[in-house]
């Protein structure tokens, strides 16, 4: 069982760091997520942008949120990611697109590619998660949608569940375990982006039936 002294009340989360006493001990921790390609998937001659992924600002945070329960949201005292969510996030994809040796270039918005396609995201979730356990899990929950870039065509939608069991309630259990999601995320989004892409530059061009007089 997981010690409730260990956890914040997610709204008092800044509160951990302030006050009158000693400031409490702080451990950053960075993933270090590998990168999962597939030969199957196929190599494209276009381009791609990663567009600033949105959150809610309670999952768009370096504290590492855990759900004890259903309907209530806390964080890990005393440890924080390296990066907001949204971002580590976005380099898991970035460095396994790039692994895949499968797309000519893929970067973020302003990086001044000329890119055909935009990948467009939303983090719903990014927690440990005990469901019901004693154990918790890993969750991210992403919204993925594949624009054409020239004219905002949809050319593909999809939302992704990861979940990856920890080990053990500790927090370096936790952060293994969103290391092992981060790198199945980034395996599943790039496979089905290159994909989509593909299948739409495959595609018949659909011509307009001309107007009779």
């Amino acid at each position: 069982m997981l010690c409730t002294a260990c956890l914040l009340p997610i709204l008092l989360a800044g509160c951990s760091l302030l006050g009158g006493g000693s400031r409490e001990p702080v451990t950053t921790w960075s993933p270090v997520v590998e990168t999962r390609s597939d030969p199957a998937w196929p190599a494209v001659d276009w381009q791609l942008t990663i567009v600033p992924t949105t959150a809610p600002r309670v999952v768009d945070s370096p504290r590492i949120s855990v759900r004890r329960t259903p309907s209530e949201l806390q964080v890990y005292a005393g440890s924080v990611w390296a990066q907001p969510a949204t971002e580590l996030v976005e380099l898991a994809l970035l460095r396994t697109f790039e692994a895949s040796d499968r797309i000519p270039a893929v970067a973020t918005s302003g990086a001044g590619i000329r890119a055909d396609y935009k990948l467009v995201l939303d983090l719903r979730r990014f927690e440990s998660d005990y469901a019901g356990r004693d154990i918790p899990q890993a969750t991210i929950e992403l919204g993925a949608r594949l624009l054409h870039n020239h004219d905002q065509r949809v050319v593909a939608s999809r939302t992704f569940l990861q979940t990856v069991p920890a080990t053990g309630t500790a927090v370096e259990n936790v952060v293994t375990a969103f290391e092992e999601a981060l790198a199945a995320l980034g395996h599943d989004v790039a496979g089905w982006t290159l994909v989509s892409g593909d299948a739409d530059v495959r595609a018949p061009a659909v011509v307009a039936p001309r107007t009779q007089r």
